[in-house]
């Protein structure tokens, strides 16, 4: 259990486990606090952009990574009829120093709590702990669960994701989340490899059906084919409450899809070889005007749920988590490390879900259904240059705190 000068994590989230290792690797103590009884590998694909691939490496993860993720080797994006807009590098063959990492949120999350168990002891992660909520004064911080004693500690950082009870307890009139206009379903399908077999693809348009493709694991089977997740989101004014594990229907979206038979897919055959279907509204919500309160804060979908629009979710809850071990390292006071933490991440993550909103790199696609009238082109340079598409694909890049080696 606990000790009066762990750092209390609530949450065995992406966010939580790495920040967990982390400040295990810094020498400051933690301890995990998981809602749910049991672990297990839940959810569809993810992506780690290369600055997340680049904090995962520094914990000396990347092997791990490797034998179980699919590494992007380039993103490309089609209008719905199926012809090709633009095609770029993704991750080292980009220039990057790390790889883009698509993958299993269950695979990534298996990588990372097997590395927390293994390096900090099997009760590292104490689960079926469900936080109520949290009191800091000057000398710690002390959380409570339900049907559990209070807990101890020195600071508590809330990595509970969208459903965050810390996040209410500061902010309990916030009001419901901010639903973009659109709604997206997900599965993964066993497929032979699509394009390079290491593509990322965005296709079509929100307002008639929007698709984004990539692999997360290679050769499941004997015919060497990939798992590949699929996320289709279409414009429409329903939708539902947020739960990351709620079912799909076909009925409800597949009909915009039912035509795309393309040279290089037939998109209602992968759809339709999904297991099952999720389904999620695109939504966010607004920037918060602080996250820390004394020895108590908040990180990644707690601090800054993003619309998922730029893959880059999990990727900031690990550059959060490097940024809070960083300044708890620096700083005797755990408030004022979290204080300066905030400071350091809450402007960056406020431009990325800012952004998220108006343009992400899917804006690619924006561009072109608005310009052709949601037509087929002759040829793509006659619609839009190929240097406002590199200007678009960069701008979220830099926003996003993606940087070259040099």
């Amino acid at each position: 259990m606990a000790e009066p000068g762990d750092i209390l994590i609530v949450g065995a989230g992406v966010g939580g486990l790495t920040l967990a290792l982390a400040l295990h690797e810094a020498g400051i103590p933690c301890r995990i606090f998981e809602s749910v009884a049991e672990l297990r590998p839940l959810g569809v694909g993810i992506n780690v952009l290369p600055h997340g691939a680049a904090e995962l490496a520094r914990l000396g993860l990347e092997d791990a990574l490797t034998a179980v993720a699919v590494r992007t080797a380039e993103s490309v994006f089609f209008n719905r009829f199926g012809q090709l807009i633009w095609r770029e590098p993704a991750g080292r063959a980009a220039g990057f120093a790390h790889p883009q990492f698509s993958i299993h949120r269950g695979d990534l999350q298996s990588v990372l709590l097997d590395a927390v168990r293994a390096r900090l002891g099997a009760g590292a992660v104490q689960t079926g702990w469900h936080c109520l909520g949290a009191e800091a004064d000057a000398d710690g911080v002390t959380l409570r669960f339900r049907d559990r004693d209070p807990v101890r500690g020195a600071a508590a950082i809330a990595c509970d994701g969208i459903h965050s009870a810390l996040r209410k307890q500061f902010y309990p009139h916030e009001g419901p989340p901010r639903y973009s206009g659109y709604n997206m379903w997900r599965g993964v399908t066993a497929w032979p490899r699509i394009l390079t077999g290491a593509s990322m693809i965005r296709a079509g348009w929100l307002a008639t059906g929007k698709m984004v493709i990539y692999p997360i694991r290679n050769d499941i089977d004997d015919q060497g084919r990939q798992l590949v997740n699929w996320v289709a989101e279409i414009e429409t004014p329903r939708h539902l409450d947020r739960d990351w594990n709620r079912a799909g229907a076909l009925e409800d979206f597949l009909p915009a899809f039912a035509d795309w038979h393309f040279d290089w897919l037939d998109v209602p055959g992968l759809i339709r070889g999904a297991d099952k279907v999720l389904e999620f509204p695109m939504v966010d919500q607004d920037p918060l005007p602080a996250w820390s309160f004394g020895r108590i804060t908040l990180l990644g979908d707690a601090a800054h749920p993003m619309v998922p629009r730029g893959s880059n979710g999990a990727g900031q809850a690990i550059l959060d988590a490097r940024a809070l071990t960083d300044c708890l390292r620096a700083a005797a006071d755990p408030a004022a490390a979290l204080a300066a933490y905030e400071a350091q991440r809450r402007p960056p993550t406020t431009e990325v879900v800012l952004t998220n909103r108006r343009n992400p790199p899917d804006a690619i696609l924006r561009e072109v259904y608005q310009r052709t009238g949601d037509r087929p082109f002759a040829r793509i340079e006659d619609v839009i240059a190929a240097d406002e598409l590199r200007a678009l694909s960069e701008g979220y890049k830099a926003i996003a705190g993606l940087k070259r080696a040099p």
